[in-house]
């Protein structure tokens, strides 16, 4: 509804942030009661949402002023969008929050309850990028704090609902195997968004993963908020477009709240709040705002909106609607309104003025901090403990380092039962890995022996897959989803990219996401399925800063470095990616038919291998030192072989980040040095390699072998496109 008054002459030429600031003094200074009447809902209520409303305003309004002074670097402000002041206030503050950017009067509720916080100094100091900034250490705007379970979020569109969604089933599924949860069990999880990312298939996904798993009777406490203004950036939604869409999905309740007027709004929101926290269900709370002073400083709206158009948006301010029932409730003067409205604004710019002051990020190793929180003596400790003799022998029926040299499947196989029986809080799921064991039987018996509480199937959503994870490690679990095929990986690739990766960035190191991600890839499945049963490309994952990126070459190996990357998750949140070359989960044999050659012990409990450190084949004197990794290992063992020149071959087992100094070393000692790298030719690890060898300028003569710039073909084709052992024979003949 649109109030009855007239505003001040809104002409087309004032700045629209002014506008709104005039409006709103205009209209309490001239409205006048005609009669007192009584409020619908509790009055501290009302008084202390149109404070917190009233803040969130001035915050805006102060960013879009200190803007033009470079005192400020963010101006997409929560102006029209107040409303979700009432989610702040009936949600608690060990309720997790994953919200939208315009957000300012739900925070200014969370930090209403803890009074020692200051929330106006805070966020100055986040809009001055100040170092201070105890959301992330001025590294980026964002809403967030640790002590208010507001789990901050960067600006990708919609990113952050696949992770709400797994973070709901988790704390569901926590009490279920005895994980300790950080929040109470009766917790709801509160995910905001607007109206223009509600369209995202990431969203679609999101709200997909919460049906599919409420129709198989699994609780999901999710409060959904969508903040409809109708408008994304310059695009319009359709008018009723969010309410036709999600009114009458299955198994999510629907409520639409006016986020105008407080006094309509709140016992819908309230409804809707006590409906997900009491009968543990998606709920999608359709929330009414209006966009006001566009999408930020930098967006002069008028120059694509009519301005009538602007008008009747500026005349939908929250703030109106709720100084008006202020007013007519006789809780507040006109008078005594302006007065806090200006005190409110004297305030923030006076800590506005101080964050300026405040300390800033000045060196790469500050910005970098939260991205090297490994701590190498925590992690070895952790991945060199054991598991209890009698606890092992009563889950395995015989030990497995007690048999016979296995190929890489058995061995994977046998460390991820090792791992979860030491793990208690780990949980193992993705496409078919459960009853199936994966396509790969990778993962098979865990399910009969643990169970469906400890392994479990997912839809075929890899957003979903990914998403599931951030939302069960920081509920306190330790995830290792799995991606059933490197080409699968790309569909989700911001799910590890711009939120799991990101998160001890941007929060300063306060959450984190520990996790094992396995991916079956690479290539040499003889052409099996093409493109993707054979993709080669780990450019995407090598470009995500703080990932660790693991690749094993042979069974052992393998099993080593999981305990190595579970260790690191569990001690350092750290997460890390684990690609396991799918040629080689049944090879047993190296050189010659029935060898046995590529088959080895299970390695003793306790034994792991450091990040970074590689692995060696041959004499440091040999004179030609091969780096490779994945099939590249055997590959070049058997060209070296074949070709009869004593080689020196290094895995390199860990592709990020790469060990440098053992490169560099490695090749001093060597006359010659070809990298054999199964990626493509451009983005791979070989362009890395050769690039520090060449700055280094070690003296060895350096040569490449690596991937074709092309996806791989099916069947005998796929030869054409990746290294062969030939290949390398020939190189290595001819740098002799």
């Amino acid at each position: 509804m649109f109030l009855k008054w007239k505003a001040p002459g809104n002409r087309r030429n004032l700045n629209r942030a002014e506008v709104v600031d005039q409006n709103f003094r205009h209209f309490v200074e001239h409205y006048r009661s005609e009669n007192q009447t009584a409020l619908k809902m509790p009055a501290r209520d009302l008084l202390e949402l149109f404070e917190s409303q009233m803040v969130s305003r001035q915050l805006d309004l102060m960013a879009r002023q200190l803007r033009l002074e470079n005192k400020v670097f963010y101006t997409i402000g929560s102006s029209g969008h107040e409303g979700n002041a009432m989610v702040g206030r009936l949600t608690r503050t060990t309720d997790p929050a994953l919200l939208h950017y315009r957000s300012g009067a739900f925070m200014a509720e969370r930090y209403r309850k803890r009074p020692e916080m200051d929330f106006i100094h805070d966020t100055a100091l986040s809009f001055a990028a100040s170092a201070e900034d105890p959301a992330s250490g001025g590294r980026h705007k964002v809403w967030g704090s640790k002590p208010l379970w507001v789990i901050p979020q960067t600006s990708t569109i919609a990113s952050h609902l696949p992770k709400a969604g797994g973070m709901a089933m988790a704390i569901e599924h926590g009490p279920r195997i005895g994980v300790d949860l950080p929040v109470p069990p009766d917790s709801i999880v509160v995910c905001s968004f607007g109206d223009a990312s509600a369209n995202h298939s990431t969203a679609q996904g999101a709200f997909n993963a919460a049906q599919w798993a409420a129709h198989q009777q699994l609780r999901v406490p999710l409060l959904w908020v969508c903040e409809d203004n109708g408008i994304g950036i310059s695009v319009k939604t359709p008018q009723n477009w969010i309410e036709a869409t999600f009114s009458n999905r299955p198994h999510i309740r629907y409520f639409q709240a006016d986020g105008l007027d407080p006094e309509r709004g709140w016992p819908v929101v309230k409804q809707a709040v006590e409906t997900c926290r009491n009968l543990r269900c998606p709920v999608f709370l359709h929330l009414k705002t209006t966009r006001l002073m566009g999408h930020a400083g930098t967006d002069f709206e008028i120059r694509h909106r009519v301005l009538e158009e602007v008008e009747q948006a500026e005349a939908l301010d929250p703030l109106l609607f709720s100084a008006k029932r202020v007013m007519d409730a006789g809780l507040m003067s006109g008078e005594e309104i302006l007065r806090r409205y200006e005190a409110l604004a004297e305030e923030c710019l006076q800590k506005a003025r101080g964050a300026d002051r405040r300390a800033r990020l000045t060196t790469l190793e500050a910005v970098q901090a939260p991205l090297h929180q490994r701590d190498e003596r925590r992690i070895a400790r952790r991945a060199a403990s054991q598991v209890p003799q009698e606890r092992r022998t009563a889950f395995w029926s015989r030990l497995p380092e007690t048999g016979d040299p296995r190929h890489m499947a058995i061995l994977l196989n046998q460390g991820l039962q090792d791992l979860m029986l030491q793990y208690d809080n780990s949980v193992l799921f993705g496409e078919d890995v459960a009853q199936k064991g994966g396509v790969y039987t990778i993962t098979r018996d865990i399910y009969r022996k643990l169970g469906p509480k400890r392994i479990f199937n997912t839809l075929l959503d890899e957003q979903t897959i990914l998403g599931m994870a951030q939302g069960y490690a920081s509920m306190g679990f330790l995830p290792v989803p799995e991606i059933q095929y490197l080409a699968y990986f790309h569909n989700a690739c911001d799910q590890i990219r711009g939120e799991a990766a990101s998160l001890q960035f941007f929060s300063n190191g306060q959450f984190s996401n520990p996790m094992v991600v396995r991916i079956p890839g690479l290539g040499y499945q003889k052409g099996f399925g093409g493109h993707f049963h054979n993709d080669n490309s780990i450019a995407a994952l090598r470009d995500i800063p703080g990932l660790v990126l693991a690749c094993p070459s042979r069974g052992d190996d393998g099993v080593m470095m999981l305990r190595t990357l579970m260790a690191a998750a569990a001690e350092c949140g750290q997460v890390s990616a684990f690609i396991e070359p799918i040629a080689l989960y049944m090879r047993k044999d190296l050189h010659r038919v029935g060898d046995e050659g590529w088959c080895f012990p299970y390695p003793e409990p306790g034994r792991f291998i450091p990040l970074g450190e590689p692995g060696f084949y041959g004499e440091a004197q040999a004179g030609l030192l091969v780096i490779t990794f994945g099939n590249g290992v055997p590959m070049s063992l058997q060209a070296a072989r074949q070709a009869g020149v004593a080689a020196r071959i290094m895995d390199l087992r860990w592709l990020l980040p790469l060990n440098e100094t053992a490169i560099i070393e490695a090749a001093r000692q060597a006359k010659r040095v070809l990298v054999v790298d199964e990626g493509r030719y451009s983005g791979g690890v070989g362009e890395a390699i050769l690039a520090l060898l060449a700055q280094q300028d070690t003296g060895a003569q350096l040569q490449r072998i690596s991937g074709a710039d092309c996806y791989t073909p099916l069947g005998d084709a796929a030869g054409l496109v990746l290294p062969s052992v030939e290949a390398i024979d020939q190189a290595i003949r001819s740098s002799g």
